[in-house]
């Protein structure tokens, strides 16, 4: 969820993807097609204006396919998979501000995410697209948002995390359920792997009326997401389009032995010495190791950010952002940033000490998505390890895992660092 709340934060513009968006359908009287241009949907002319100030010139390739699907007569069940950072937020948005009646002064779509600060993430998008849409009003189903029971809500639009969203249809009775005629749920996949949240999001959706339109969103579509959905969207299309998957084709990998931390932060030096590197990014194992290496290469005038899981989500959302501006070169990080978090410009990768498990064997997923951090969307990216002489026999088990290459260098050879 902490994942997910940060690419939202911190995204700034569409992730392109390659990938074909893939339609699954079950009705054939069902007419589909995708747009091109945000003016070829039935779109509101306020929202239009709304969707420009987003900076969303054309749609994406997840919008050219679900909006239409959204936005049909008949509404249509509709499941989504999407990487974040597709679009798919926006989406959805469009959908609920269409299909409200802003006469009306009564909720008429639900919206459920896994957390609070989610919740609030999408009303942000909400509040920015629907801007010029005066009479619509959204309000937060979500934790210290308290409402006397039995009052009646005015607003058209409620986002709210499952538990709270339960307590105000159920307990409090401050949501006629009889009366909503969009369900939207976000992020299913950290729903599903977060205790209680899919038997509280159930019980909400299983209490709506049968015409009412429901929208499940996924950045995975394993089995498990797969069977959740059943439970929650009945007759759906679903629409897929795969996440870049990360690969080690395109980065070049290298490795040096060192005896002791001094000695890999000499090799460290020797690379900034010898190679050109746009910014970096450096793994340690431990938040000890990520604070000593960021006060040796602050004294060596180097312009470094830190990234520990001890910062708030919003203090990560920050570094991250000031690092993507280029307001420092280096990004020090704990395993809290291997996976998920995009930034572009990065061409070198540094495991200052190599990701292993409690068995100290390689953690070769936690390795992947480290160095995937380079060579991100078919770019060419480096990537080095630090190994103490005890432990190379996990770089040869990295190498056997992945069919990959992995080649020694001397950290005092300014020479060899130089043709690279």
């Amino acid at each position: 969820a902490e994942t997910s709340l940060l690419n939202k934060l911190i995204r700034t513009s569409l992730v392109e993807s390659s990938h074909r968006v893939e339609i699954l359908q079950r009705d054939p009287s069902s007419p589909l097609f995708s747009v091109k241009t945000f003016e070829e949907l039935p779109l509101k002319q306020e929202l239009l204006k709304g969707i420009y100030i987003m900076g969303f010139n054309r749609p994406s390739k997840i919008q050219e396919t679900a909006l239409p699907i959204m936005l049909a007569y008949p509404p249509q069940n509709l499941i989504a998979q999407s990487q974040s950072g597709t679009g798919k937020t926006a989406a959805f948005v469009l959908a609920m501000l269409s299909r409200v009646n802003a006469a009306e002064k009564y909720p008429q779509c639900l919206c459920l995410a896994p957390t609070y600060e989610l919740a609030l993430q999408i009303g942000r998008v909400i509040e920015t697209i629907g801007r010029f849409c005066a009479d619509i009003k959204v309000t937060y189903a979500v934790r210290g948002n308290r409402v006397p029971q039995g009052s009646a809500l005015e607003e058209q639009i409620v986002i709210g995390t499952p538990g709270t969203m339960l307590d105000w249809c159920f307990k409090r009775r401050v949501v006629d359920v009889k009366k909503i005629h969009m369900f939207v749920l976000d992020e299913a996949d950290i729903m599903i792997d977060t205790q209680g949240l899919s038997y509280q999001s159930i019980r909400v959706q299983r209490a709506l009326p049968k015409g009412c339109q429901m929208l499940l969103f996924s950045a995975t579509f394993k089995e498990t997401v797969r069977a959740f959905a059943v439970q929650i969207v009945s007759n759906p299309i679903v629409i897929k389009l795969r996440e870049e998957e990360l690969t080690l084709s395109n980065i070049r990998q290298y490795f040096f032995v060192c005896r002791s931390r001094e000695e890999k932060y000499r090799a460290l030096c020797n690379i900034y010495g010898s190679i050109t590197v746009g910014q970096a990014m450096i793994f340690c194992q431990t938040r000890r190791s990520a604070d000593w290496l960021a006060v040796e290469m602050s004294w060596d005038g180097h312009q470094v950010a830190i990234l520990t899981a001890e910062l708030t989500v919003a203090q990560r959302a920050n570094v991250i952002q000031r690092f993507r501006d280029g307001k420092e070169k280096v990004l020090i990080a704990t395993n809290v940033c291997a996976r998920g978090i995009d930034v572009q410009q990065v061409t070198v990768v540094v495991n200052f000490s190599l990701p292993t498990d409690q068995k100290n064997e390689p953690d070769f997923e936690t390795y992947l998505h480290r160095i995937g951090r380079t060579g991100r969307f078919g770019k060419k990216g480096v990537a080095f390890s630090m190994v103490e002489s005890q432990n190379v026999g996990l770089i040869q088990t990295i190498e056997e895992h992945f069919q990959t290459k992995i080649k020694q260098l001397d950290p005092d050879d300014m020479d060899e660092l130089e043709k690279l």
